[in-house]
């Protein structure tokens, strides 16, 4: 067993180091070995996602926790005298258990308009059932780590991508570069606000303008790569950069 949990390790700190450009010795690798050894999360699953500089764990990888567990259920209740469906507001109790003896981890969450991202407004009732039971189930297994999920955020207004130099050297990236990234925007339905956002975070700078075309080039493939193999993840990524108002 503890040999499996090595190799799980090793794999997680490879794809971190691969997928988020970090150092081999960055302390959040360190972080991620801990939770590779304590929860056996999968980077490769989806279990875990990096957004700035904190780990996040997804309703995946929590929902695999308690199967591996063998969580005996949960149960999961609509809170009507807190929830608005005009306003698109609603809350819900999850209870979950993990053995038939247990009497039970409660967890609570709450979805509107004003919490979530745009790219899942009309879909706040999922989000607010998926929230009470991502906090339920932290609860139950003693996970400190937020989950990616409970996040509420709404977008604040970015910078426009920075214009191309005629002869397409420079910082900015070049027309193929730029042809590639609004190709992938598309295709995906992804936000192109989110992505900018996310294309600073990435290449470290304080704008685009300043990012080596080398920068932008690493960025717009990590983006296709993680859109085609695991859209969800990525969406759960953009969604981190947006701010409330």
């Amino acid at each position: 067993m503890r040999n499996r949990s090595n190799v799980l390790s090793r794999r997680n700190c490879r794809l971190a180091r691969e997928k988020w450009n970090l150092e081999p010795k960055h302390p959040l690798l360190a972080t991620l070995k801990r939770l590779s050894e304590d929860f056996k999360l999968s980077v490769l699953a989806g279990d875990l996602i990096l957004l700035q500089t904190n780990w996040y764990v997804t309703h995946a990888g929590l929902l695999r926790i308690a199967r591996r567990n063998r969580c005996c259920g949960m149960r999961v209740r609509f809170i009507r005298e807190l929830s608005d469906s005009t306003a698109r507001r609603f809350a819900f109790q999850a209870t979950v258990f993990k053995s038939k003896n247990c009497k039970g981890f409660v967890g609570y969450g709450d979805a509107d308009p004003s919490n979530v991202s745009p790219l899942v407004h009309g879909a706040e009732l999922r989000v607010a059932e998926t929230r009470a039971i991502n906090r339920a189930l932290r609860k139950a297994y003693g996970i400190g780590l937020c989950s990616v999920e409970e996040i509420g955020t709404v977008p604040n207004p970015v910078e426009k991508l920075p214009p191309q130099n005629a002869n397409g050297n420079g910082n900015g990236a070049g027309p193929k570069v730029r042809d590639r990234l609004c190709q992938i925007i598309r295709q995906h339905k992804l936000d192109p606000e989110l992505v900018k956002a996310y294309a600073i975070d990435f290449c470290g700078t304080k704008t685009l303008r300043e990012a080596t075309r080398e920068q932008v080039e690493n960025f717009v493939q990590q983006l296709a790569d993680w859109a085609e193999k695991d859209r969800n993840a990525l969406l759960c990524q953009l969604n981190s950069y947006s701010q409330p108002k």
